[in-house]
């Protein structure tokens, strides 16, 4: 599993707080949290935390750059943030991330590979978020394709079928994960699959065993990459189970350590 720690997020009240206030501290030990946990790169993301985002998006690179090498997930909806870090960002970046329309499909796909960097496509357009399997489907297909066309190599795309609160729409996970099986089936090789796990229980009571709960039906729908939060005992613990029963790793008494072990970072 190609685990993207989430917590360099300027929703969070302690990220918040240290991008205001521009302490590196805060950042750096909140990565190396991260990484020791389990995460194989990173999520930058300003979110509210400041009215310039791309000053604080580069402050926030550069600090977490400090002190390690993982790959870094450029976590903005802002084309010209986007456009301005990517190409600054000193070694991998993954572009997170994109809509399935065909004219920012274009421009992000040349960036991402002018800049030798990974891209998360979203099955949504113009309509928006789809409400079952079969369009997300057919947009994860039309974001394969134009990855294809534009010469980036499978291994650096992420599709993202797009899960919304489960208390919003209760059919949701289920055409999720009929999508994420369908959609490791579209290309050979098949782009990485990924899903932005805390999405699922927003709102909700039980977040934490919702989260893993999902994330475990994913693991066995076919994803193999994950936005999520590394910090999360439980989450993890659940995360490396699943992997073991699903016999992506091996048994031994000790396979959560040894799993956490072996977990490097490095470009997926």
């Amino acid at each position: 599993m190609y685990l993207i720690g989430e917590r360099i997020n300027g929703m969070f009240k302690n990220m918040r707080a240290a991008i205001g206030e521009k302490n590196k501290q805060v950042v750096q030990e909140v990565a190396l949290a991260q990484l020791k946990a389990g995460a194989q790169a990173l999520d930058i993301n300003v979110g509210p935390a400041s009215d310039k985002p791309l000053d604080a998006m580069m402050w926030l690179v550069e600090a977490v750059r400090e002190v390690t090498d993982a790959p870094l997930a450029i976590d903005t909806a802002k084309w010209e943030v986007m456009s301005a870090i990517v190409p600054k960002v000193p070694g991998h970046a993954i572009i997170n991330s994109c809509k399935a329309d065909e004219a920012e499909l274009d421009k992000y796909l040349k960036l991402a590979v002018d800049c030798k960097a990974s891209i998360i496509g979203l099955t949504i357009d113009q309509k928006g978020v789809p409400a079952d399997a079969e369009k997300r489907i057919e947009l994860g297909a039309t974001i394969a394709a134009k990855a294809q066309e534009a010469g980036l190599p499978m291994n650096h795309l992420f599709i993202d079928p797009i899960i919304i609160p489960v208390n919003v729409s209760p059919a949701t996970p289920k055409a999720v994960l009929s999508a994420l099986a369908a959609l490791k089936l579209i290309s050979d090789p098949p782009p990485h699959l990924v899903l932005g796990l805390s999405n699922v229980s927003q709102g909700c009571t039980e977040r934490k065993l919702i989260n893993r709960t999902m994330m475990s039906l994913a693991q066995s729908a076919g994803m193999d990459a994950l936005i999520a939060d590394p910090l999360d005992l439980d989450l993890m613990n659940a995360l490396v189970a699943a992997e073991l029963l699903l016999q992506r790793t091996i048994y031994c008494d000790s396979f959560i350590d040894a799993y956490k072990m072996g977990a490097k970072p490095g470009e997926p």
